[in-house]
């Protein structure tokens, strides 16, 4: 599962998801991308503290979406914003692995993917 999103990430990622634009204007696609990178940010410290001993993988995938959109301004603050919003999130509310934790890497692997899937459909060429 996590080689598949892994994978998809990589797709998305190499397949920029828009034709240049307007310095600031907002895609339509801005709102998936802010929840893909909370996800992100999420993944990052959950699957750290369940002992997944990916180092910085997570955290590399954010930069690579980021990378491969190139957005800036209040684009790129939003999509940082976004991870640092998974992250902080859990991290505030766990210490430890917990079989809760381990459900929501599950569920946020499933979205992740969902969500690079419907994007890399809908906007990639």
């Amino acid at each position: 599962m996590l080689s598949r999103l892994f994978a998809i990430l990589i797709i998305v990622a190499s397949c920029g998801l828009a034709p240049a634009r307007a310095q600031d204007a907002a895609a339509p696609f801005d709102g998936d991308l802010q929840r893909l990178a909370e996800i992100l940010g999420a993944l990052h410290y959950l699957r750290g503290i369940c002992g997944a001993n990916e180092g910085t993988k997570w955290r590399n995938e954010m930069q690579a979406l980021v990378d491969a959109e190139t957005p800036s301004g209040e684009r790129r603050n939003k999509m940082i914003a976004g991870f640092n919003r998974g992250y902080n999130g859990f991290q505030q509310t766990y210490r430890t692995c917990t079989p809760a934790a381990t459900i929501a890497i599950r569920r946020y692997i499933e979205e992740g993917a969902k969500i690079s899937r419907d994007l890399t459909a809908r906007y990639a060429n």
